[in-house]
């Protein structure tokens, strides 16, 4: 076994391996970018070595930089986590000519697979389904019209080399194929310096459904069972699950007996994942291998009880697999939440920044994989994921039902977070049904997601935590000494909660809060509800009873307001006596700003292209910019047809969020 490895990696993957490796008594070494200096995975790890610049092409993917760091360190073996360099066959070659042993698959298996079009081919001849398309490189956006219309639409436009969701769109036109595909050749290119784009057909209703292959050297492959993916937002995974709800014992065995035909036709020797596209009738299609460990390996690992990381590092040291295919346990069922650095109100734009609060849950069943914690300043340069949540219970619905807990009390601030969607989709009544595809959240939320246009399952159930947090408030500054004679704090029973939308349009609602023991009666529209909580007045994260049911809910104090949230829907409620409401319904409502006359930067980012000139015209709908961040890029459409009357940054500008990129007429 190995004594020193390098984690050729950075964020919560490094952290996951360094976990493990410590565990088996190895020692571990960090490498670092500028920009990651004090991240967590640096401090962790027994050695830490900076690699440069922040910029990923100037640090974690130069590979001599990476070998240098092996040797430099005495480390004997390098793991490259997802990403960067893990399915980089040349990388994996050129460790190995060092002396250095690669944690993962040969370099002959990477390059097989690591090649979406060679790799169709050889799946085909392994005896594996495939989609039909056409599988060489396309060179002109004309041509990926032509070819979309031969095959018939809708078709997936793919890069040869991309993955994570990058470098793929789904045309269901000739104006989205010739779009489409020019936004592949620029995201591959840049994501992973291979342009080369090809297309197949697009499952209609399809899920997105992978298996978990594992081999070793001596001959021996076998599969741990499935991970439903289906849940994605621009073909990028959101919720995964262990095992599909949508799966029958016959497919499933079916599609792990592929998996395993095509590990083998490549002498497979890691942990793997075969994905697949499985249509409405069952019918299933090899859609890629990645030969690498996954971002949501751990739902594997929660229904066999497998460490995959460990796995691996047996592999690579020359051991034999320890188990067979039929003693492979799949015990309850995992769900992991995907938790990205991204604000799900504004079109889920990336949203870099320093996180001033960070509070993860925990409990029975609960494991939480991340590299974030209070204070650490979150770079624009990589990935937006922070942290995934994972739970595992008996069944699905005690999975979701801890899931939906676990998001409620998982408090984020300082940036935003796509907790709340995650918190409304656990909640959706089609995803608790297992009723989805990949289409789901696009169908769902096809205007964007709003936690304020989430309805909530209980009426009464944000309102009653507004105003019985109110009242304890009222509580607290009662106690406080040196008050006024005749001016003290009063504590009353009879309040007003005041609502207000974006336009102004202004709701009351009378409540009354009255103490009955350790609990208040709140009541509201003519029904009483019994609340009690459990924590102090300064948390966010309140566990407490709402009519003798648990619950969990984030509270928040918002000026004169308070933001309560709950299973993804959250309201900004006023709560005053009824004099106090009397007076404020009289204050003007300050408009927000007009901005339909400026196009400004949702988020820090690089400027890659302006698509506009002055004096143009532009309708809507119609492309205007795109910046880059974290990894994506992000098209900014017309909202509304316009002319274009000052360009005002260039092409290559670094930008600061909400700085004006265009000025309209």
């Amino acid at each position: 076994m190995f004594k020193k490895i390098l984690i050729a990696n950075r964020g919560e993957i490094a952290c996951r391996v360094i976990k493990t490796a410590r565990r088996m008594g190895i020692k571990t070494v960090a490498v670092y970018s500028e920009a990651d200096k004090d991240a967590r995975h640096v401090e962790l790890a027994d050695e830490a070595v900076l690699i440069g610049p922040a910029p990923s092409r100037e640090s974690s993917l130069v590979q001599d930089r990476i070998i240098e760091a092996c040797r430099a360190t005495g480390a004997e073996a390098v793991h490259p986590g997802y990403g960067f360099l893990s399915e980089n066959a040349e990388f994996s070659r050129r460790a190995e000519e060092a002396g250095i042993v690669f944690i993962g698959p040969k370099h002959a298996s990477i390059a097989a697979m690591g090649d979406k079009i060679a790799s169709k081919a050889l799946a085909a001849k392994a005896g594996v389904s495939t989609i039909p398309g056409w599988n060489d490189p396309i060179e002109t956006p004309e041509r990926a019209v032509e070819i979309a219309k031969d095959i018939g639409y809708p078709v997936m436009i793919k890069a040869s080399a991309g993955g994570g969701g990058k470098g793929l769109r789904v045309a269901w036109n000739d104006k989205e194929a010739f779009d489409g595909f020019s936004s592949c050749r620029n995201e591959a290119r840049n994501s992973f310096g291979d342009d080369r784009v090809f297309i197949e057909r697009f499952v209609e209703e399809p899920r997105h459904i992978e298996i978990q292959v594992l081999g070793d050297g001596h001959g021996n492959c076998l599969y741990l069972w499935e991970r439903e993916c289906s849940i994605q937002r621009r073909h990028q995974k959101v919720i995964e699950e262990a095992p599909s709800p949508f799966l029958d014992d016959k497919t499933r065995k079916a599609m792990g007996e592929q998996a395993v035909a095509l590990a083998k036709a490549v002498n497979y020797q890691s942990a793997g994942t075969v994905e697949f596209v499985v249509g409405k009738d069952k019918s299933f299609y090899f859609l890629e291998m990645n030969t690498r460990l996954q971002v949501e390996h751990p739902v594997t690992e929660c229904i066999t009880g497998l460490d995959l990381v460990e796995q691996m590092i047996r592999v690579a040291a020359g051991e034999k697999l320890a188990f067979k295919q039929s003693e492979i346990a799949r015990n309850g069922w995992a769900i992991e939440c995907r938790i990205n650095a991204e604000d799900p109100e504004n079109n889920f734009m990336p949203s870099p920044g320093t996180i001033d609060l960070y509070y993860a849950p925990g409990g029975r069943g609960v494991r939480i994989d991340s590299h974030a914690y209070a204070g650490y300043p979150i770079p624009p340069n990589y990935d937006s994921m922070i942290a995934k949540l994972i739970v595992h219970g008996k069944d699905r619905s005690e999975a979701i039902s801890r899931m939906r807990e676990a998001l409620n009390g998982f408090v984020i601030r300082g940036i935003s977070s796509n907790i709340p969607f995650q918190a409304a989709l656990l909640a959706h009544p089609r995803f608790v049904a297992g009723d989805f595809n990949t289409g789901f959240i696009a169908e769902q939320y096809p205007k964007g997601f709003s936690s304020s246009a989430v309805p909530h399952d209980e009426p009464g159930f944000l309102l009653s935590l507004a105003a019985v947090s109110h009242r304890r408030s009222r509580e607290r500054a009662a106690t406080l000494t040196g008050q006024r004679r005749h001016r003290e704090v009063r504590i009353r029973e009879d309040f007003v909660i005041v609502l207000t939308d974006e336009r102004g349009k202004r709701d009351q609602i009378p409540v009354a809060v009255r103490p009955i023991g350790s609990m208040f009666h709140v009541t509201l529209a003519g029904k009483t509800h019994e609340v009690a909580f459990e924590d102090n007045l300064r948390d966010i994260a309140v566990h407490g009873q709402f009519d003798g049911e648990a619950f969990c809910a984030q509270i928040e104090r918002i000026g004169l307001g308070y933001r309560i949230s709950h299973n993804g829907s959250s309201l900004v409620a006023r709560v005053y006596n009824p004099r106090a409401a009397e007076l404020e319904a009289l204050m003007p409502f300050k408009a927000p700003p007009d901005l339909s006359k400026v196009l400004i930067s949702p988020m820090p980012g690089l400027l890659v292209d302006v698509a506009v000139q002055p004096g143009q015209t532009v309708r809507a709908g119609e492309r205007l910019a795109a910046i880059e961040a974290m990894k994506m890029e992000n098209i900014l459409f017309a909202t509304q047809d316009c002319v274009v009357g000052e360009v005002l940054a260039k092409k290559g500008d670094s930008l600061a969020v909400d700085q004006v990129i265009i000025r309209f007429q």
